[in-house]
């Protein structure tokens, strides 16, 4: 009797091993959506602890935050709308890095530039191109908003 209460132990530990198993292999919505949030988060995270900073920060930012891009990019997602928002994450992320980049060379030339006249036009060309890549960061920085507040809806919903 011993023996047979002990094989059948073994059976219903490979068993519990073998469904535990399979279910920590199913990545299911809730995870996949844990992922991308956190993925999201980490740099939305970089833009609220940088805002208003200088040049050489500016331009690490830029860079932090194609970093961030390429991991969101990395998600292993296998859930359809969540690919989607994915991709739409990916687009933000991108328009973000490359205005913060452009703002930051712009606000560099500007800095360098010298008080002369052409010096001048220096200034007025890097505003220009610093209003415009702030005005499209901002924009992206609206269209991220509205993305994570559909991704904790669709999230929120049951599988």
């Amino acid at each position: 009797m011993f023996v047979g209460f002990r094989k059948n132990n073994i059976i219903i530990s490979v068993g519990v091993s073998l469904t535990l198993l399979l279910i920590g292999c199913n990545d299911s919505k809730a995870s996949q959506c844990q992922r991308l949030i956190k993925t999201v988060n980490d740099g939305n995270s970089l833009v609220e602890i940088n805002k208003g900073t200088q040049v050489a920060t500016s331009l690490k930012l830029a860079k932090d935050l194609q970093t961030a891009t390429e991991k969101i990019e990395q998600l292993n997602l296998q859930d359809p709308k969540l690919k989607e928002y994915q991709t739409r994450f990916v687009k933000v992320f991108t328009t973000l890095s490359q205005n913060i980049n452009k703002a930051g060379k712009a606000l560099n030339t500007a800095k360098l530039a010298e008080a002369s006249t052409s010096g001048r036009k220096q200034i007025q060309t890097a505003r220009s191109e610093i209003d415009n890549a702030l005005k499209a960061a901002e924009i992206a920085a609206k269209q991220l908003d509205v993305l994570g507040t559909q991704v904790n809806k669709y999230c929120s919903q049951p599988e």
